[in-house]
């Protein structure tokens, strides 16, 4: 079979095989290939004791009384069993009690991770019986400690106390292109992962949205970018853990320090791969939203939507598969969709500019919008049902095979760009 009769994407815990014609113009777009780490648990242990504009951990736990450690959800791939099991042993060791250390699940305004997801989100059983593992609540008005407003922008900081109130404060997470913040990871993992829900209806709204510099892998000008900084700093001492994979979900980087200086370390180590040039602009592009977990609903599934639009040609298909095995999203993202269908995109954009805090989850309404602007967007996604389907404002596929074929008939052209890692490979038009 040659290479343009098969190709694949990551599709839900495995990949969608896809058959296209035999006169494909094939091109794929991957990250480059980076070396594993031999020995990942070595290179862990390792990066917290050779930090980044910091001490180490044993010296940064030792006098402390409590610590609190920030996970992400589930909805990001990250190691956690590769790391907190000696992050926990390495402050017990330097004389924190386990029973003042607190695993805490940064899940922004998501929902949270309970029971067999939470098992499976931290790894280790002997985490989940020795520590405290809890889950941030956004909505909870008494869990949050007002630290003002930041001086450039004015976004309100409220923050979990238990993250506040601890005595050695780390963010973990993983570093990978986020299609507003620029990258993921660090400093996003306390804001928004931790904070209240005005903080993050804040850097939701349209103000920071729209902002052109808002954008996937940069984070000069960056309003979010800049806001979070300035939160960390208003903190204090924070520390973060950082962690870069692979396609094969693979650690090839671990940088561990500082929370600013660590994840611009992660940063500059990942995105010289991780962007990647193309000669032209395609007027078919297939796309995926990276597979389990960040398919599980139509909500994360915009992502991969909006990161390949600088090779889309103006006017041609944008084709996205996503298993969406947990359907479409929250209450308030429907509702969002619902209102985007309703009053058409230009007047939607209008009800989102006169606001200063968004609505709970309608910013990836927004982001889809994006998409929407340049071209057609067509989406296989075997999870959601028919009343879903309805609600994603885009085209429903049930055969991308013939979906692709399709859009290369239509634009009167073999030329077919394949993303198989969706929203962690960031194509730009070279020149």
């Amino acid at each position: 079979m040659s290479q343009a009769e098969a190709a694949t994407v990551s599709y839900g815990r495995s990949h969608l095989q896809l058959r296209l014609p035999s006169h494909t113009a094939l091109t794929t777009i991957r990250k480059h290939q980076l070396p594993k780490l031999p020995d990942p648990d070595r290179a862990v242990r390792e990066a917290m004791m050779t930090p980044i504009g910091s001490g180490s951990l044993d010296k940064l736990a030792n006098g402390k009384a409590s610590a609190c450690i920030l996970i992400c959800d589930i909805t990001r791939p990250v190691p956690n069993r590769l790391f907190l099991r000696p992050m926990i042993e390495t402050m017990v060791a330097s004389g924190i009690p386990l029973d003042r250390i607190t695993v805490l699940v940064a899940t922004g305004l998501h929902r949270p991770n309970l029971g067999d997801e939470l098992a499976e989100l931290v790894g280790d059983p002997w985490v989940l019986a020795a520590v405290r593992v809890e889950n941030h609540e956004a909505r909870d008005e008494t869990a949050h400690v007002d630290l003002g407003f930041t001086d450039t922008r004015h976004t309100p900081i409220k923050l979990d106390r238990r993250f506040v109130e601890a005595d050695l404060r780390i963010a973990t997470g993983l570093v990978e292109p986020h299609f507003m913040a620029g990258w993921s990871g660090g400093r996003k993992v306390v804001a928004p992962g931790i904070a209240h829900h005005e903080t993050i209806r804040t850097f939701h709204s349209a103000r920071f949205m729209e902002d052109p510099l808002a954008v996937q892998c940069n984070l000069i000008g960056n309003p979010l970018h800049e806001e979070q900084l300035e939160i960390v700093r208003r903190l204090g001492d924070v520390y973060a853990l950082n962690t870069v994979l692979d396609e094969d979900r693979d650690l090839v980087c671990v940088t561990f320090g500082e929370i600013i200086a660590s994840h611009q370390a992660a940063v500059d180590f990942v995105s010289g791969v991780t962007r990647v040039p193309v000669g032209r602009r395609f007027k078919t592009v297939v796309t995926s939203s990276a597979g389990y977990p960040l398919d599980k609903t139509y909500y994360q599934t915009v992502k991969c939507m909006v990161t390949p639009l600088d090779i889309l040609e103006p006017g041609g298909t944008l084709i996205v598969a996503s298993e969406c095995s947990e359907g479409f999203g929250s209450a308030e993202f429907r509702e969002a969709q619902r209102r985007l269908i309703t009053l058409g995109p230009e007047r939607f954009l209008a009800t989102l500019m006169a606001k200063s805090l968004a609505e709970i989850d309608e910013w990836q309404t927004e982001m889809q919008m994006k998409s929407m602007r340049v071209g057609r967007i067509q989406l296989y996604a075997s999870g959601l049902s028919a009343e879903d389907r309805k609600m994603t404002g885009v085209d429903m596929i049930d055969d991308i095979d013939d979906a692709i074929a399709g859009s290369m008939a239509t634009a009167g052209d073999a030329a077919v760009a394949i993303i198989p890692e969706g929203p962690y490979v960031v194509p730009y038009l070279r020149g």
